[in-house]
């Protein structure tokens, strides 16, 4: 039941990735088939985002009420449809339309299935699951342009990846009892006995017990925790500027690091757009390989580690030197430093704060994570509009510089309590 669980959340997560970049990948043609501007694709993004914000706060009642195998299955569904929806859309305001079941769905699994694993699974498996995740968001190009190349038009692949998401529903339908067996069997939270003495729910770091059950002040109770209370928890707001920063950090690296390739330092657009793709696959390959050793070093090291990675990357970016061979190989440095910050701050929420208020904190996480990733790419377009991409080194350096420091304070508020 473990295993078998285990491996349809891994399916899950392969799926959360598949719709991410089916947009960009396939607009140069879905824009000029619906007779719009470039720019309108960051309306649907905008759409997506609103949406998945507003579910991941409400993720924690969701889940409360219904549980996380109810909240995954319904939200992939919608999901589903509204890949179908976008498949069939002839106008682009369908496509807004159908953006905003997406959005609704997507934040709602997302944080569904991030808690859940975070309470019930190895800090191994957070980071192999989100480096499926970056399997899921590299296939979907393909998809795209194999539909492009013969001929079936972007709708296509929005009706193969809807499809596929379709499938996935059926299957969590069909496997909702297990989750609540899960549950049953370690209702506390943390990783079941196939993980014991590899990660344990109350060890932050190799070593070292969790203050997380006196900092989360909403573990006496049984209702939900709520927004409120969860942000009134101490540590929570510098989780969250943590998380907000080094979400910004990936976004603004994905959108502007080939740009300031070019333009900066000369390097030619081939050249560049290749090493921007080797920042993502840094990222997958960096948490499928972190995850052979994230139980023995733990999430705190993790992060640190990762965050200190990412600014020796973002050094090497930034230093004016004629070669270009510096500021590529910081690009792909940046990528594997970055790859088990995302999953280690997950993971370690219930440890930090109690499994009972990691639901809710999670569900905010999410939200932040998504605020960082719609705002600050379009953030540094408008610096650079007034001072050139060369400034991009210093806006990435001060967003690692303030999601460490964020990251290290809450290491000493949870120590504290």
């Amino acid at each position: 039941m473990y295993s078998f669980l285990l491996a349809i959340i891994y399916i899950a997560f392969i799926s959360l990735g598949l719709p991410d970049s089916l947009l960009g990948a396939g607009w140069p043609v879905m824009q000029r088939d619906l007779d719009v501007p470039v720019s309108f694709a960051g309306i649907v993004t905008m759409i997506i985002a609103g949406g998945t914000i507003l579910s991941s706060l409400a993720s924690e009642r969701l889940t409360r009420r219904f549980g996380a195998g109810v909240v995954t299955a319904v939200s992939v569904g919608l999901t589903a449809g509204a890949l179908l929806g976008f498949s069939a859309s002839g106008s682009f305001w369908m496509l807004c339309g159908w953006a905003v079941p997406y959005g609704l769905g997507a934040g709602a699994v997302d944080a569904a299935l991030n808690n859940y694993v975070a309470l019930h699974y190895a800090a191994r498996h957070m980071n192999w699951l989100h480096s499926f995740w970056g399997v899921g968001a590299s296939i979907s190009p393909f998809i795209m342009s194999h539909a492009l190349t013969a001929d079936l038009g972007w709708s296509s692949a929005y009706l193969v990846v809807g499809l596929g998401q379709s499938v996935l529903t059926l299957l969590l339908l069909i496997t909702l009892p297990l989750w609540g067996r899960m549950d049953r069997l370690r209702p506390g939270g943390g990783p079941l006995a196939a993980d014991a003495g590899k990660t344990d729910p109350g060890k932050t770091d190799a070593g070292k017990t969790d203050a997380g059950a006196p900092t989360a002040a909403s573990e006496d109770g049984t209702g939900p925790v709520g927004l409120v209370r969860a942000l009134r928890i101490p540590g929570v707001g510098l989780i969250l500027t943590a998380f907000f920063a080094y979400c910004a950090f990936e976004s603004t690296s994905i959108l502007w690091a080939s740009t300031y390739l070019v333009a900066d330092r000369g390097v030619s657009p081939a050249t560049a757009a290749a090493f921007a793709s080797l920042f993502l696959l840094g990222i997958t390959a960096g948490r499928f390989l972190a995850g052979f050793f994230a139980d023995r070093i733990g999430d705190r090291m993790l992060i640190r580690g990762g965050f200190a990675a990412v600014a020796a990357g973002s050094a090497l970016i930034a230093l004016p030197l004629e070669a270009d061979l510096p500021a590529l190989v910081g690009l792909v440095i940046a990528g594997l430093g970055a790859a088990p910050v995302y999953p280690a701050i997950i993971h370690s929420t219930p440890a930090n704060f109690g499994p009972r208020s990691s639901q809710a904190i999670i569900g905010i996480q999410m939200a932040a994570a998504y605020t960082g990733s719609t705002l600050a790419p379009p953030a540094f377009g408008a610096i650079a509009e007034a001072t050139g991409t060369g400034t991009l080194p210093l806006f990435l350096l001060v967003l690692v510089a303030l999601g460490l420091i964020m990251s290290e304070r809450l290491n000493r508020v949870v120590g504290a309590a």
